[in-house]
């Protein structure tokens, strides 16, 4: 039987980032080298990398978060970039949006293995539009590998209120992504894609983001939109 890996110590400036949450950050990578791994969450090869293709890159993106808003996690999967957004920023109300039961199930446990009060797990995909009705309304919805932008800004305009704004972790092709797909991004209810970069002071190779605000139409319920009630549980 092959031995599992164990998970990289972090680096210097995970402390930086993480503050009091350092310890269930490292947390979070033990619990990803080996159950994740299990589960085929995430690959042997990516282990080595936990910190910082994973967990740095995506709890940088707090930067370009305000404080205490509530935020939505499209396809959050093994947790990224949900999970080192709520322990950078536990100030912030995290929904962890994810369709398959045993990403679910994962996520359920995470939450319960860190303490993450701030965050909730909802079962559903960001289509659907009972999730839609039930979410909307939301300060900003961040995304990471999940779909080009055009398709991602379809998904993520009826969860924003009107001003939200769409925060979509990309890599070294966001520029082209972002020009290719600005005209369809404006004509649904956006403003002109923008590329920006998180952590330029802490991290070897900063995160690339694409950022898009809500401009259209205000739904129904007003620019800011109910609020759901939810449990932190809530798998519905």
């Amino acid at each position: 039987m092959a031995e599992t890996p164990s998970a990289p110590a972090p680096p210097e400036s995970a402390s930086t980032i993480f503050g009091d949450a350092l310890p269930a950050a490292v947390r979070f990578t033990e619990l990803l080298a080996a159950v994740g791994m299990e589960r085929g969450l995430i690959g042997p090869r990516e282990v080595d990398r936990l910190w910082d293709r994973h967990l740095l890159n995506s709890a940088v993106v707090g930067e370009r978060i305000p404080n205490g808003v509530r935020v939505i996690d499209i396809g959050s999967g093994a947790g990224l970039p949900g999970v080192p957004l709520c322990l950078a920023r536990p100030d912030l109300d995290v929904t962890l949006l994810e369709p398959m039961a045993r990403r679910v199930v994962w996520l359920e446990e995470v939450v319960d293995a860190l303490r993450l009060s701030s965050a909730t797990v909802v079962r559903g995909r960001a289509e659907e539009p009972g999730i839609k009705r039930r979410l909307s309304g939301a300060d900003v919805v961040i995304a990471r590998a999940v779909a080009p932008l055009d398709r991602l800004w379809n998904w993520a305009a009826p969860l924003l209120r009107q001003g939200g704004q769409l925060v979509a972790l990309k890599g070294e092709t966001a520029a082209a992504e972002a020009a290719r797909d600005g005209g369809a991004v404006k004509r649904a209810g956006g403003s002109l894609p923008v590329v920006e970069r998180c952590g330029v002071d802490l991290l070897e190779t900063p995160t690339t983001i694409i950022v898009v605000e809500r401009v259209g139409v205000r739904g129904r319920d007003g620019a800011r939109g109910r609020r759901p009630q939810r449990t932190r549980k809530d798998q519905a």
